[in-house]
């Protein structure tokens, strides 16, 4: 067993703090609204739009394909901020049935890709650890950006969610991969479902920090993927407080 690798696991881990930065808060006003599967849902429209991006010649870090995944985000977001004025009821049925679509699109898009498979699997598991430091930095700014919206008053206005979530999932698939941001987004606020925000942010923030840690340490010294390490890290992590929060007295809790 080797000591944290800061030359190797620095940038992916700062990756995940920002990820975690971002979702947290994020998270908390998804279980409100309980459209809980609608992060999984934009990302994988996101990651459609990339996969789009990549039939026209438009690889990886282009504009183009940043511009063409931002552009399928926002137009779901738009979409279910339009359903959800309509039809409130059925919202979270919607949301599954687009993810359905948008991954079976994509599926056909990539069938005759000789390369569609990996292509694929990178979408949705991230390669956190081939982050690179520009990538990070540019992600940072938007990341402040949309939480200085997020605190400066904008929390509050349903179109503005799904504007600021469209943004972030988009960002933070081409980062880390869709399962990541699903999981990031809602087992920390799982764990802390039922507290105070001033008590409940600082609890999801550790499980978020402690997860990236815990899961690209285990992958270096396992070498297994970074990606499904960190969503177990986080689902442990996450089982580990709740059941913390069950055995203290009800006051402490």
């Amino acid at each position: 067993m080797s000591e944290f690798d800061w030359s190797v696991l620095g940038a992916p881990l700062i990756a995940g703090l920002l990820v975690t930065a971002t979702h947290v808060v994020l998270g908390r006003r998804v279980l409100e609204r309980g459209i809980i599967f609608i992060d999984l849902s934009i990302a994988q429209v996101a990651a459609l739009g990339a996969v789009v991006a990549g039939v026209f010649g438009w690889e990886g870090e282009s504009v183009a394909a940043h511009v063409a995944a931002l552009g399928a985000a926002l137009a779901a977001a738009g979409l279910l901020a339009w359903t959800e004025r309509w039809w409130p009821q059925i919202q979270e049925a919607l949301i599954g049935c687009m993810y359905v679509v948008a991954a079976s699109v994509a599926l056909l898009v990539l069938a005759n890709n000789p390369h569609g498979a990996e292509q694929m699997q990178t979408l949705l598991s991230g390669q956190i650890l081939w982050v690179h430091d520009e990538h990070v930095g540019v992600t940072a700014v938007l990341y402040a950006l949309v939480l200085g919206a997020w605190w400066g008053g904008l929390r509050g206005r349903a179109s503005a969610f799904y504007v600021l979530f469209a943004i972030t999932v988009m960002a933070s698939v081409e980062l880390v991969g869709v399962f990541l941001v699903f999981a990031t987004l809602i087992l920390p606020a799982l764990a802390a479902h039922g507290l105070s925000e001033r008590r409940g942010l600082p609890l999801g923030y550790a499980i978020g920090a402690g997860a990236y840690a815990l899961g690209l340490w285990l992958s270096v010294q396992f070498d297994l993927p970074a990606g499904p390490l960190i969503v177990c890290a986080l689902a442990s992590l996450a089982l580990l407080a709740a059941i913390a929060r069950r055995l203290m007295p009800a006051n402490a809790a």
